[in-house]
């Protein structure tokens, strides 16, 4: 059966890597380093339900501080990769996606070191293009430049992502929006950003993309 998709675009964090815990770690270490306001536990599930914006304001981070925090994060991750692992079926899904012939590209705002620590040599080596480092509203443009560098129509390709962001990046540049409901933003808000698919489980992936859904 021909593939419905014949190029997936993965986000990183929240989608393949379950980092989410480790980022909430480091947050009031983040906070007193860059001088913004800490979280308490009970806020965290607060803000899963929020967008990256809005995030942002309600810990008062200027806009302009965000490279320099970005760069910190990577720098600490990188110390510490060993503390990230992937998703329970995420390395399934990729090995079957390839198998299939689909070909799969990574848009992230982590360092490609990063992400290649913690996918490993073998699924690293699965993707086609790393797309790495994009700011945090960047990733439409790393979209654009993944579609012109595989020379892939927007209706080809699906991207995958566990944010509002991501949604929103896609739709910027005309590519489907899967959202995963194991990451960092909680189902209702990814139910407001409307994606055009919903997965509540890695090998739902598969029966979307190499159009085994039932």
């Amino acid at each position: 059966m021909t593939p419905r998709y014949r190029l997936v675009i993965f986000d990183f964090d929240g989608t393949l890597a379950d980092s989410g815990d480790w980022f909430v770690s480091i947050v009031d270490t983040l906070a007193e380093r860059f001088k913004f306001r800490s979280v308490g536990p009970e806020e965290v599930e607060m803000l899963r339900g929020r967008t990256s914006s809005e995030v942002i304001r309600y810990l008062g981070i200027p806009r302009w501080k965000l490279p320099a925090i970005g760069r910190y994060v990577h720098a600490l991750l990188a110390q510490q990769t060993d503390r990230i692992a992937l998703f329970e079926g995420v390395s399934e899904v990729l090995r079957q996606l390839t198998a299939q012939g689909v070909r799969i590209a990574l848009v992230t705002s982590n360092a490609e070191d990063n992400a290649r620590a913690i996918l490993g040599p073998a699924n690293a080596a699965l993707f086609e293009r790393f797309e790495c480092g994009a700011s945090l509203f960047g990733k439409a443009r790393r979209y654009r430049r993944v579609l012109r560098k595989t020379g892939m129509a927007a209706a080809e390709v699906l991207s995958i992502g566990d944010e509002t962001r991501d949604v929103a990046a896609a739709r910027k540049v005309g590519i489907p929006a899967g959202a995963v409901l194991w990451g960092y933003a909680n189902r209702d808000a990814l139910m407001q950003a409307q994606p055009d698919f919903l997965f509540e489980r890695p090998e739902q992936v598969l029966g979307l993309v190499l159009g085994d859904a039932a």
